[in-house]
């Protein structure tokens, strides 16, 4: 019975954000009270469980809150415009140089986690020389896609923090073992870059390009810009990275403390800070306030033991031999699942099922977590129709949306199975 009303549970959630007749985090607060009432659970006991949830994913949502107002600041006072005006300057007007460089500064620019600043940020940037050169547009685009994916792994994220808060977890168990299979993923982009930019010199050769970006920026940018503290930020960021991956700090905490000090430092007056926050407020309640959304989902899910139900449920169906594959074929199905399922319904609905039914073969349900995070939605987001930043992209680049999937989908499942064999060969999944 419990694990019919978890599926019930899962379904309904399901259809409800897909067929968007409830918000996602109504839903994920609403739908299990729902199915927990009907579960006999009496209200008193469904909100010891909901704050138990909420307890667990705390952390993450505090890491997410202050990581995204912490390289929001970042770019603001202006860390990445050097490296854009350098890479603009060495590509010249060299097709293949172009494309390179568009990945490099795309994949620099998406430190920050968040597709829709990078997508400004990077087209902004180099629409004018695609045009100029006369280079396909959809390499535009599609390079910028392939090159989100990989670094949206980073902690946070969204995405991650979904799997995060999901398997009641750290950054660091998620994040670090999946750095080889990033980097492999870097790598297979480049190699990406290279092709289509051989491509595109062979068609249109080597031309002459006179273009500042600084010329983008509006009067209110560059007066948020602290170039002067280029050095300060840089060497700060770095070692709140390095801190992370080692992490000698709670994540929760370092960037607590990290954003509070880039705030203070590169804006002392207090309107200046209040600029900031007001710039980028809506964006850290939408993707914090969902996370403690979850923690309401995952408590009442864990309280009432309908992921053990649903868990067992499929145990029974999942033959013991095959049992081992399931970490690399939810990284192979990652990739395609964007085209299915939100980040939502996929993190909050799929990865408790599946995590638990990898526990029941004594499979470590974190490998589930960092198998997911391969493709769905971090490889997949910006080719997929359910995210509004892929709307932003191809907007941006002035291509067609179906033309845009065409174009890119293989290459990007490509870095999914890239990313997919570097972790079984560097350990981060098993077979």
């Amino acid at each position: 019975m419990l694990a019919l009303l978890g599926f019930a549970t899962i379904a309904t959630f399901l259809a409800l954000i897909m067929t968007k007749r409830m918000g996602v985090m109504t839903a994920l607060v609403l739908v299990p009270i729902v199915f927990g009432l009907l579960a006999g659970v009496n209200p008193v006991d469904l909100g010891k469980m909901i704050l138990e949830g909420i307890t667990k994913v705390a952390p993450t949502g505090i890491l997410l809150m202050f990581a995204v107002l912490y390289f929001a600041t970042m770019l603001d006072a202006g860390l990445f415009d050097p490296v854009i005006a350098g890479i603009v300057r060495a590509v010249k007007g060299d097709p293949l140089k172009v494309l390179l460089g568009t990945a490099v500064l795309t994949m620099i620019v998406h430190l920050d986690g968040d597709g829709t600043a990078t997508f400004m940020i990077v087209l902004s940037a180099f629409v004018p020389i695609y045009k100029q050169l006369g280079i396909n547009r959809l390499m535009l685009a599609g390079i910028v896609a392939l090159s989100v994916g990989p670094l949206h792994l980073v902690p946070w994220s969204g995405t991650s923090a979904r799997a995060i808060s999901t398997l009641n977890t750290n950054a660091a168990t998620i994040f670090n073992p999946n750095v080889p299979a990033i980097l492999g993923g870097v790598l297979w982009v480049l190699l990406v870059a290279y092709i289509w930019g051989k491509r595109e010199r062979k068609r249109i050769g080597i031309l002459d390009l006179q273009y500042h970006p600084s010329d983008n920026l509006n009067e209110e940018q560059k007066r948020l810009r602290r170039p002067k503290l280029i050095w300060f930020n840089a060497i700060f960021t770095i070692l709140l990275i390095v801190t992370l991956m080692k992490a000698w700090v709670p994540t929760a905490v370092l960037f607590l403390v990290a954003s509070m000090i880039a705030l203070l430092i590169n804006y002392p007056k207090l309107a200046d800070q209040q600029k900031i926050l007001r710039n980028h407020g809506m964006n850290i309640f939408m993707v914090s306030s969902m996370i403690f959304a979850a923690g309401a989902f995952s408590g009442i899910l864990g309280g009432t033991k309908m992921i053990d139900a649903m868990a067992s449920a499929l145990v029974a169906l999942i033959p013991a031999q095959q049992a081992n594959l399931l970490p690399t074929l939810t990284a192979v199905t990652s990739l395609p699942a964007s085209i299915l399922f939100t980040p939502d319904a996929y993190y909050f609905g799929v990865v408790p099922i599946l995590s638990q039914t990898a526990t029941e073969f004594g499979i470590d349900q974190l490998e589930i977590g960092r198998a997911a995070l391969l493709g769905q939605m971090t490889v997949g987001f910006p080719i997929s129709p359910l995210t509004a930043s892929t709307f932003l992209l191809v907007g941006l680049s002035e291509v067609d949306l179906g033309e845009h999937q065409r174009f890119t989908f293989f290459w990007a499942w490509g870095t999914t199975i890239v990313m997919t064999i570097v972790a079984l060969l560097s350990g981060s999944i098993h077979i």
